[in-house]
């Protein structure tokens, strides 16, 4: 049965049976090699882990050589819970690998976030989505760690949770303005933001539809598919322009979409090369096209001079 301690709260079994030196060897951060089925996912991972070509070139490196980078993880339950290295377990599951080395460290709910978020934000390769969702965890942990009260109850907030923004933008390879766009697209349905993350929508389009309602998203990508377009950003500011003013509608929508965007009118392209003998360097390209189209018009009215 557990006892009472000296302040009248009860102890924990394992405060009965262990030394203070054993409870805070526990708690260290240590290296060891975990069984993967002991291992869960980071709940909400905004981090896909995709079965591609890097994932296969991963598995067989670990099959050869084994798992160079140890993941990071901490202690859930009855087992441990993956903060950094969803990939590397993945791979080692497909190269038949039982077990990974990791560096299992204690962590609050909020710090293993910016964990996550940090170590993933240095892959080369990372969809809109994924920065989108990271960007919303990480700043969303440090507003609440930035509220939090410490041991003598002096508040912190006025120095994380009122900066939180510029914080993050600090700590993360983009700007402040542009985090502010990626975490727009949180508010984009799952349709929309798919084509965000194939190319198919560009940015600045992106983060306008976001303001749209869910219902209007979704009638957009219905017209997108029938009419098999995407908007541009100039029809995008027309759409969020028109939802604000509660005027929105799937009329409106086709409207818009119908309208011929600039990079649909056809354009005649020519080899810089070609031309770059004719012109100082450096002059700029709306003056060599105003000079070639007045060449032309010189040369037509010669061709028509000589017909006479």
């Amino acid at each position: 049965m557990a006892r009472r301690s000296a302040a009248g709260l009860l102890t924990s079994l394992d405060d009965l049976f262990t030394t203070q030196e054993e409870r805070d060897e526990a708690k260290r951060e240590h290296l060891v090699d975990i069984p993967l089925d002991q291992i869960s996912d980071f709940p909400d991972h905004p981090f896909k882990v995709r079965m591609d070509e890097d994932m296969a070139d991963l598995a067989e490196s670990i099959k050869a050589r084994g798992v160079l980078v140890p993941a990071l993880v901490r202690p859930m339950g009855d087992g441990y819970q993956m903060v950094a290295g969803h990939r590397r377990k993945a791979a080692s599951e497909l190269a038949g690998v039982a077990t990974i080395p990791c560096i299992v460290r204690e962590m609050s709910d909020d710090d293993a976030i910016l964990a996550m978020v940090e170590s993933n934000l240095q892959r080369e390769k990372i969809l809109p989505s994924e920065k989108a969702f990271a960007y919303k965890m990480k700043l969303d942990a440090m507003r609440r760690q930035g509220n939090r009260v410490d041991l003598t109850s002096s508040p912190v907030g006025t120095k994380l949770g009122a900066r939180s923004n510029q914080e993050l933008a600090d700590q993360s390879p983009d700007g402040k303005t542009q985090i502010h766009r990626y975490i727009r697209l949180t508010s984009l349905i799952p349709e929309l933001l798919s084509l965000v993350d194939e190319n198919k929508i560009a940015m600045r389009p992106a983060v306008e539809l976001s303001y749209l309602s869910p219902d209007e998203q979704a009638a957009l990508h219905e017209t997108m598919d029938s009419e098999e377009r995407t908007p541009s950003h100039a029809q995008a500011l027309k759409m969020r322009k028109f939802s604000q003013e509660g005027k929105l509608n799937e009329d409106v929508i086709l409207s818009i979409m119908q309208e011929e965007k600039p990079n649909q009118v056809e354009q005649f392209k020519m080899p810089k090369e070609r031309i770059s003998r004719f012109f100082a360097p450096g002059t700029p390209a709306q003056r060599i096209e105003d000079t070639i189209v007045k060449a032309l018009e010189l040369y037509r009215k010669r061709q028509r001079d000589m017909e006479r």
